[in-house]
């Protein structure tokens, strides 16, 4: 029997880290490494959010010498990740990361299964737009992702005759009702982790009777997880998201789709299938080419496999640094108040 290739995983199952997404895109990666004919062995590292952790996990894992590494939620760990792989020359497939600049220059070593904020961002804006939405507020905190989203949102509307205007969430939940009811917004974006300050924002604003018309989204897709239900309960629904899920799976979907449900008790969600698709392109990849790493980074721009959301391939794509699927579903989803299990298709990219 053929020794299982190594391959390194990085994935947030600790706190700071979102553990939820974690644990999905960790029962992703698990469930296509046990689907795949080639075998290999996950070495998992908690990154916990963390991107100095990211990095040590990158430099321990080279020395163990695995073929690639794969994983990662958070965009700035991942970031981190990339830079050490990119300077180690050992080959990082992204599942669920969206910042543009994963590599501050063009690498061939990293390569990307979730879609560029930069595109899915402006698809969440075309949705607020068509809704009617021409004065858009956004509670964000200052990190380089939440900063990035505020200036793609901002880029994309003004010029559609839409204004951005930016909410100070360190004066407290009341002061930013009374500056929304102040603004005239229409829309509350939260640019903000979860739980803290997303939630208590949500039942600020719910609580207010001034702000009863007002739309309460979350592009990065935070209402994506129970814990969202769990602590928000009928106040976390009618809170539009963007969801990387299609309009139908393919038959590999289906059937993945299946098996996520059974291992994770409940709906998978589309981290889940990231991290699945991120295994299986790797698998394609290792297939004629073994652990080789430079046979592996060099095989990105040409692999071409039907994924459990469509057919994936990368490119390098204006703005991007790394190899990128060209593009990934995008939806603007909520959850229906009336039946909080169900999703409900808002707009589709």
């Amino acid at each position: 029997m053929d020794m299982p290739i190594r391959i390194g995983a990085l994935v947030p199952l600790t706190r700071p880290g979102w553990v939820e997404t974690g644990q999905h895109l960790l029962t992703g990666l698990e469930l296509a490494v046990s689907d795949s004919s080639v075998p290999m062995e996950l070495l998992v590292r908690d990154t916990a959010a963390d991107p100095s952790k990211a990095a040590a996990a990158v430099d321990e894992l080279a020395g163990l010498g695995v073929a690639a590494i794969v994983g990662e939620y958070h965009s700035v760990v991942a970031r981190s990740a990339a830079a050490r792989a990119d300077a180690l020359a050992v080959p990082f497939l992204c599942s669920s990361a969206v910042l543009d600049t994963l590599t501050e220059q063009p690498t061939d070593w990293v390569a990307r299964i979730a879609p560029a904020q930069s595109h899915c961002w402006r698809v969440y804006a075309d949705f607020l737009l068509a809704a009617g939405h021409t004065r858009i507020a956004v509670a964000a905190q200052p990190t380089v992702y939440w900063e990035s989203g505020t200036r793609i949102l901002r880029e994309h509307v003004a010029p559609r005759g839409a204004t951005l205007i930016e909410t100070d969430i360190t004066t407290g939940f009341g002061a930013v009702c009374d500056a929304l009811v102040e603004s005239g917004a229409t829309a509350l974006l939260l640019l903000v982790a979860t739980p803290e300050p997303a939630v208590p924002i949500v039942k600020a604003v719910r609580a207010d009777p001034r702000l009863a018309d007002i739309l309460i989204g979350a592009p990065a897709g935070q209402p994506e997880f129970t814990e969202w239900a769990e602590q928000l309960g009928d106040d976390g629904t009618a809170i539009p998201f963007l969801s990387y899920l299609p309009e139908h799976f393919t038959s590999v979907g289906t059937r993945v789709d299946t098996a996520l449900r059974e291992r994770l008790a409940g709906r998978p969600s589309f981290v889940a299938f990231e991290g699945y698709d991120t295994v299986a392109v790797l698998a394609e990849i290792l297939r004629p080419h073994g652990s080789d790493r430079k046979s592996i980074a060099e095989a990105f721009p040409h692999v071409s496999i039907e994924g459990t959301r469509g057919r994936i391939q990368f490119s390098r794509t204006p703005g991007i640094s790394v190899w990128q699927w060209t593009w990934p579903p995008v939806q603007v989803v909520d959850r229906d108040p009336a039946d909080p299990s169900r999703v409900r298709v808002l707009h589709r990219g």
